[in-house]
């Protein structure tokens, strides 16, 4: 879906967006900067640059090719050298696909975009509305119609982006690992007519079938749940060459999202999900209770 695709990186990370890429090497150069025992003072100075600049680099701005070699070497890893160049190139080339969809996307969604494209797996929670990577064209409309703020052209262009973020689902080298709970309410809250929510609903059971999505539903009878006093969240896995990426948890907040990169966060966030799981009815049962909200949708 992007533009580039650099024959030397491993097939994991040739979809990557910009902001894959910039986090990979802003990670790499952090992790390795550590485990070499250097404080960034010290690279500043062999590097005859500021502290500022090296901090800059390990949040994700982009170094040159001659500070980015001269960093692994002084890091001990001049072997990875190729890979990283390969990895910078890839940065400056590659183009967000949704780029064009532009006008309904705030800019603080763009990151989120950027990552969800290059994840292995996505863990969600979900208690208002069935995650944009589920929905039917139908369904989308609806609920962006539901937001009075936008015009008939920003939500057709909303439509199509949630569309496109889909093709994750689909990659040829890894297909995405989704597994999502959902609030049994979201089954019964109708977006659009009668037939829009049952053919999306319908989706949702054909969906549950696919080797790599596991869908669950948290029954109203569930009780207190970890998740009850917030919102929709999810936790991201990224592939394995991106060297000390601990992943990340993006939470949805009314006026935009939140990160959390700290590993006792992230941890935190993945203990709720094994609870929500534990409570959430399996992917058998998780079925009859979709079919039992198709035909209950009047």
């Amino acid at each position: 879906m992007n533009s580039v695709n650099e024959s030397g990186l491993p097939p994991a990370l040739r979809s990557g967006s910009p902001a894959l890429f910039k986090r990979t090497i802003a990670l790499s150069l952090k992790k390795w900067r550590l485990e070499a025992k250097l404080p960034q003072k010290d690279a500043a100075k062999r590097l005859d640059r500021t502290v500022q600049h090296i901090s800059n680099l390990e949040a994700g701005q982009l170094p040159t090719a001659a500070d980015l070699e001269l960093l692994l070497g002084l890091y001990g890893k001049a072997d990875r050298i190729p890979f990283m160049r390969e990895l910078l190139s890839a940065a400056r080339k590659a183009k967000n696909w949704w780029t064009a969809l532009s006008g309904v996307t705030p800019k603080w969604f763009d990151l989120y975009l950027g990552l969800e494209s290059g994840a292995t797996e996505l863990s969600l929670y979900n208690s208002v509305v069935l995650p944009g990577l589920l929905q039917t064209r139908e369904y989308a409309t609806a609920v962006l119609r539901g937001n009075t703020d936008l015009g008939e052209e920003q939500v057709e262009q909303g439509v199509e982006l949630r569309l496109g973020r889909q093709q994750i689902l689909d990659r040829a080298h890894e297909p995405v690992h989704l597994w999502t709970v959902l609030d049994e309410s979201v089954l019964y809250r109708q977006r659009g007519d009668a037939k829009t929510m049952r053919d999306q609903l319908k989706h949702l059971l054909e969906m549950s079938k696919r080797p790599r999505i596991d869908i669950q539903v948290l029954p109203f009878d569930a009780g207190s749940t970890p998740a009850q006093d917030g919102g929709n969240f999810v936790v991201m896995k990224f592939p394995p060459e991106m060297e000390g990426d601990p992943g990340l948890v993006y939470v949805e907040l009314l006026t935009g999202g939140q990160y959390f990169e700290k590993p006792d966060e992230i941890a935190e966030y993945r203990r709720a999900l094994t609870r929500l799981h534990a409570l959430a009815a399996d992917q058998k049962v998780t079925r009859g209770i979709i079919e039992r909200a198709m035909k209950e949708v009047k």
